[in-house]
């Protein structure tokens, strides 16, 4: 990209970053699941139960939500490193949902400076998600001034890419537009216009 576009400006967007604080959490509650309990999650396990919880942002918990979260603090200590994972993840939604672009910016930068200083042992997956925060900090806190990225221009490709699947192994242009056509929904448009 620098060769092609040397004026363009590197961004890693929200989704990306969100999505691998998610991922990093529930690394956590999977080894956390299988050191106290020895095994997966099983539907009663307090993890797994509260799996989906775990990944919601806190604004948008539920009293009840907040409750069970609460008792499950409280109830195991074996469960501290998930906590404060949990936390930093909140805190990473905190910050790229704050009104204020600059106010959510300096939030982002103390999360990134925080995991950077070091964190005590049992906390290996927001240690690794800390590193890469850090090394991807410029193009993280690059997206707090901005606010855009090519996200939607990466979901039309995916989409476009979709659709030359779906003429896969058709040699016959005409095909390849009918079976497009077909799959976007614009056909009845094209057979009324005959």
């Amino acid at each position: 990209m620098d060769h092609a576009l040397p004026a363009a400006t590197k961004v890693l967007d929200r989704f990306h970053v969100v999505h691998l604080g998610a991922e990093k959490l529930t690394a956590c509650r999977q080894r956390l699941q299988r050191e106290t309990r020895g095994r997966r999650g099983r539907k009663d396990d307090p993890l797994y139960k509260h799996r989906r919880t775990l990944l919601t942002r806190t604004n948008f918990l539920t009293e009840r939500q907040k409750q069970r979260l609460d008792l499950l603090w409280a109830t195991d200590d074996d469960y501290v490193a998930l906590q404060v994972t949990w936390g930093f993840y909140q805190n990473l939604n905190g910050a790229y949902g704050h009104p204020d672009r600059s106010r959510g910016k300096e939030l982002m930068r103390r999360v990134i400076d925080t995991l950077r200083k070091g964190l005590p042992e049992g906390l290996e997956e927001l240690a690794q998600f800390g590193r890469t925060l850090w090394r991807r900090r410029v193009d993280i806190l690059v997206y707090l001034d901005v606010g855009a990225s090519n996200g939607p221009v990466e979901a039309v490709n995916g989409r476009l890419e979709h659709l030359r699947g779906i003429a896969l192994g058709f040699r016959n242009l005409d095909h390849y537009i009918l079976r497009s056509l077909m799959h976007s929904g614009q056909l009845k448009g094209q057979i009324n216009a005959l």
